[in-house]
This record gives C-alpha cells, structure tokens and sequence, in this order.
C-alpha cells in the first residue's frame, strides 16, 4: 500500500491540477466540465472548493502518493448530502478503492455522517463496483441541465468491520 496524504488543493501547483483536468480520458468521466480547463478555471474551481471548507468545515482534498499528485476528491455538500467524489490521474486509477476507505472511515467516524452519496451520469452503466462497495440506488436529480443517478451508502452498523 502506497503512502497516500490527504492535502488541500492549494497546495498542489496549478499546472498540475489543470493537466489532470484537461486529461481527456479523466474528461470523459466528469460530464460538467466542457471544454478546456484553463487558469482562470482553475482560479474558480479553487475559489468555489475553499468556500466548501470555510462554510461546511469539509470539502475536498488533493491526493498526494508519494511526491506526486495522483487526484482529488473526497466530500463536498450536493443538493443537501455529503457526496463522494475521487477524479484520479489514469496513472493512479488502481489506488480508488485505497481513498475510498479512507474517505469513508473520516465521513463515518470523524465527521459522523450517517450516509454518503455519489452521482454518477447514466452514462456509468458499469456500477457494479459501486453495488459491491454497499451502495444502493437512491434517486435521479438534473444539476446544470446534466441528468445525474445518485447511489448512497449508509453508515455500517459495525464500522470497524465494515470499514476495514
């Protein structure tokens, strides 16, 4: 197992964080993001994630494996719920189910969240994965004109277990 950290975004270089935004096999599954990813994107996106972090106390981080910047993710608050997001360097694709639970231990046991959610466009028909995680269909919503499935997983009874 990798050593991963968990930092805020602010601290990795904007080049790197705009060229994993402009990653075109990372674009395909991120249906929000038209276009390219420039510096004054980058300028709000960082904006709009600090705000999460000033208003809620939570919001996402940057993945650092090694030295390198693998991603981010983790919570931030959607239409009302905490929502799971991990967007990962292809290079580092084999290290999500390793964020997952880290990211879950923090929302059940720190944060004390009785569920998660995550969106997945219709278009993620493989959500097999999500299905084995503990997951389950929860609702369909619509955010900027983009139809969106969302699954949830509730807290486990036996967390420790379940977590780890």
């Amino acid at each position: 197992m990798e050593n991963v950290k968990l930092v805020r975004l602010t601290e990795i270089e904007r080049s790197e964080l705009i060229e994993l935004m402009n990653n075109q096999t990372v674009r395909r599954q991120m249906p929000l993001f038209n276009g390219e990813f420039s510096a004054s994107d980058y300028e709000k996106f960082i904006t709009s994630k600090e705000q999460l972090w000033a208003k809620y106390g939570y919001g996402p981080w940057a993945f650092v494996v090694g030295n390198r910047f693998a991603g981010w993710g983790g919570l931030q608050p959607e239409q009302g719920e905490a929502d799971l997001a991990l967007v990962l360097h292809p290079d580092f694709w084999g290290l999500g189910k390793q964020l997952f639970k880290i990211i879950i231990r923090k929302a059940f046991t720190e944060m004390a969240l009785n569920s998660i959610t995550v969106l997945f466009p219709p278009t993620r028909s493989n959500v097999s994965a999500l299905f084995r995680l503990g997951f389950q269909k929860d609702s369909e919503l619509i955010i900027n004109d983009h139809r969106f499935i969302r699954y949830r997983l509730l807290k486990p009874i036996n967390q420790v277990r379940q977590i780890n």
